[in-house]
């Protein structure tokens, strides 16, 4: 999406809010149609999951069933923005937090009824990061709305954030130094290998498991100020949160509202959660990268180039090469997917 791209957002009832990006931004999104020749996508068909901008904030929509509540959070005395169109919003006007929870007090904003989720209230949080190191978490608590200061940096799905930092308690005993050695009575024992410190980290694939892997490893990982050996070190602390189809399934429903069936749906597949892509941000040099499920390598995007031909530009997940390597060119005109 580059600068200048103006958007609406519609609540019946109320003046719709208009806004344009005042900055260009890179974005996983959701189309709320299929494209034609007639109509091929636009900005407001594109609703934002994952993205990055190029002044380095990022912007995550990470699910949260448990939100529940009111329909709305709103201020009758303006327009309102739809809570779908809440990362188009973030990424194209706000430079770094900050001036994110400025633009927060000022904003009213509708909890979007998301039919493929149940018809509830857009139930997501909203992660957002800046290139400064600073975190917030935006999310509605019985329709209200409450934005916290992530002091930990990482976030994953339900419950709210204050719960999840509150379970942390329950984890002071973490550390990544390993105990190989002990004795018992008079029996002395020793670890055949390394690694016992991480033996009291939780394995489960749920939200209150990952949250807690995600702030050991956020912790304790060796760091660098390279950027090149960062994004290493990142990608291999991603490999941790990787779930293939069919680890975990469940007969009844999707645990976070979203039923996904396993690969072969011909053979009644009962719903499994997966990974259904991994991304990278490099914020300080506008670097964005992507994993889906189907690849085996990263794809790079580079925003600031992209930035340059000030033109809406897309690319079907499903059209990169699975092996990775450089996507900058293959992001094209949206009327080629007509």
């Amino acid at each position: 999406m580059p600068a200048g791209t103006p958007f609406s957002s519609q609540v019946e009832g109320h003046q719709p809010f208009e806004y344009k990006a005042k900055y260009p931004f890179l974005a996983v999104a959701a189309p709320v149609r299929m494209p034609s020749k007639e109509q091929p996508l636009g900005p407001q068909d594109l609703k934002v999951v994952e993205g990055m901008n190029v002044e380095g904030v990022t912007c995550s929509l990470l699910a949260y069933p448990t939100s529940g509540g009111a329909e709305e959070a709103r201020k009758v005395t303006q327009s309102l923005l739809q809570a779908v169109d809440i990362g188009t919003w973030v990424l194209g006007t706000f430079a770094n937090v900050e001036e994110l929870k400025e633009g927060l007090d000022e904003q009213g904003i509708f909890l979007t009824r998301l039919a493929m989720v149940g018809n509830l209230p857009f139930p997501f949080h909203v992660v957002v990061h800046d290139k400064g190191g600073k975190s917030v978490v935006i999310e509605w608590l019985a329709g209200k709305l409450t934005v916290n200061d992530n002091p930990v940096g990482v976030m994953t799905n339900g419950p709210d954030f204050q719960w999840h930092l509150t379970n942390l308690g329950n984890w002071t005993h973490l550390t990544n130094v390993d105990v190989s050695n002990n004795k018992f009575g008079d029996l002395e024992v020793r670890q055949p290998d390394s690694g016992i410190a991480t033996a009291s980290l939780p394995g489960s694939n749920t939200s209150v498991g990952r949250f807690i892997r995600a702030v050991f490893y956020s912790e304790f990982t060796e760091k660098t100020d390279d950027p090149e050996l960062a994004l290493l070190a990142l990608a291999r602390i991603m490999n941790n949160f990787d779930r293939p189809r069919g680890a975990t399934v469940d007969p009844r429903s999707g645990a976070e509202g979203i039923s996904f069936q396993g690969k072969n749906r011909n053979e009644g597949a009962p719903p499994t959660e997966y990974t259904s892509w991994t991304n990278l941000s490099d914020m300080s040099r506008g670097r964005f990268l992507l994993r889906t499920y189907d690849s085996y390598g990263y794809t790079s995007f580079d925003l600031k180039e992209l930035a340059k031909r000030d033109e809406l530009l897309v690319s079907l997940t499903s059209k990169l090469d699975p092996y990775g390597g450089d996507g900058t060119g293959t992001m094209v005109s949206p009327a080629t997917f007509a």
